[in-house]
């Protein structure tokens, strides 16, 4: 039996948020991460072609802003399994009328809520508290030559971090600042 979902729209056009419904009994729960037939019944239409798991460990770490070019673009659906982030997107699509603008929600493993990020939108996220764990679905294969990103602090975008952001890797450290007059990255 597939269980229901509740699937709400975002400012950025194909951003969603995706709510699930686990089934909790005494012995534990059992929660449908990814369901092609209750998704498509939304419209998610996501074929998986991958699937990563990231360990977090230390409160405050930000990952991102991460995304592929058009040549390898990629949808992802972003699940918490363990701990608390702060899940972020930010529209790269030069065309969008949300260019430029990011949205921000919590996600908790306790709470069953996943983000479905589209094609040219950047995705990071900033744990909240220690020991955190995501789940990525991927629609598309992680291609070296197709990887793009911006900086996580870019004045352009304003991401409001509630901690102050620690634990960056060089790699997004070395993400450009966008130009808020350029023709965007690809898209």
């Amino acid at each position: 039996m597939t269980r229901p979902i509740e699937v709400t729209t975002t400012p950025l056009a194909g951003l969603l948020v995706v709510r699930r419904s686990p089934h909790r009994d005494e012995r534990g729960s059992l929660d449908r991460i990814f369901d092609r037939t209750g998704h498509g019944a939304h419209g998610i239409d996501l074929v998986v072609a991958q699937v990563n798991h990231t360990v977090t460990p230390h409160q405050g770490t930000v990952r991102g802003m991460h995304l592929q070019g058009p040549q390898a673009a990629d949808v992802k659906l972003i699940n918490c399994l363990r701990g608390r982030v702060f899940d972020v997107a930010v529209d790269l699509r030069a065309g969008s009328d949300t260019y430029l603008d990011w949205f921000g929600l919590v996600l908790d493993a306790e709470e069953s809520i996943s983000l479905l990020v589209p094609e040219g939108v950047a995705h990071g996220h900033q744990a909240l508290v220690d020991d955190c764990e995501l789940l990525y679905i991927h629609g598309g294969p992680y291609e070296t030559s197709a990887e793009l990103g911006v900086r996580h602090d870019d004045p352009t975008i304003g991401i409001d971090w509630p901690l102050s952001p620690i634990r960056v890797s060089d790699r997004d450290w070395a993400h450009p600042l966008v130009d808020p007059d350029g023709p965007g990255l690809g898209w």
